[in-house]
């Protein structure tokens, strides 16, 4: 199949539009809806359920990153050309505006709407759990880095051939659960950025955190998948 840039940024932009109105829809509109009470674990799975069924779409296209983090780590392990990371990076970061809007007039659409928090990402007071910003960025960082790693060993040639998908929308699942009480959990800038142009004032100021520490735990979680592979061979070679 001959894939140009359009139809690959296309694939990102779409994958992203459907992770960020998938997952941030499920708790601006079910988890704060009463009654209905899907709570952290309906939250965390809706997130894992837009990237399982994002890849196995969008996957063939273009990787089915959906997350400029994951595009960098890719670049930085060695998986994808530097050249590459803008037209990915771009069309992720519009593909969660998108999405972001969408939402926005879905969660207005009603008399009396309040949209909370709209599912932005925060440190300290603005915390689920009220966690401050050293915890707010080793969170991030260190769930970031497991995520890259557990996407960079499910897509190597030696893992299972088509389980790719599922096993990194788990991942994310996990992450999830472990820190949405901290940040609400980004490990994805695009997710955090859409949702901060709609959200309260607050989440502008502090949505640095969701661009800095996704793009270093995909950094760290790269070099590390390197170090095992290096070591791997090293080891088979002796």
């Amino acid at each position: 199949m001959h894939k140009t840039n359009i139809s690959i940024w296309s694939a990102e932009f779409l994958g992203t539009f459907w992770l960020t109105l998938g997952g941030c829809g499920s708790a601006v509109l079910a988890a704060a809806f009463p009654g209905l009470g899907i709570g952290l674990l309906g939250v965390s799975l809706a997130f894992g359920l837009t990237v399982v069924t994002g890849a196995y779409a969008f996957g063939p296209i273009s990787g089915a990153h959906f997350n400029p983090a994951v595009s960098f780590g890719l670049v930085v392990a060695g998986r994808m050309r530097a050249s590459a990371l803008p037209g990915y990076v771009i069309s992720q970061v519009f593909g969660a505006c998108a999405a972001a809007a969408v939402l926005y007039l879905i969660a207005t659409g009603r008399p009396g709407a309040d949209i909370g928090s709209f599912a932005v990402n925060g440190y300290g007071i603005h915390s689920p759990g009220q966690y401050g910003l050293v915890a707010a960025l080793l969170c991030e960082v260190v769930m970031t880095a497991m995520f890259l790693i557990v996407i960079l060993g499910a897509t190597a040639k030696p893992a299972a051939s088509g389980f790719a998908g599922l096993a990194i929308g788990l991942c994310l699942t996990l992450i999830h659960l472990v820190s949405i009480p901290v940040t609400n959990t980004s490990v994805n800038p695009a997710r955090s950025i859409g949702p901060a142009l709609f959200g309260p004032a607050w989440a502008s100021s502090q949505l640095w955190l969701f661009v800095v520490a996704p793009l270093a735990g995909a950094a760290i979680g790269a070099l590390v998948h390197r170090f095992l592979l290096k070591s791997s061979d090293e080891a088979e070679a002796g």
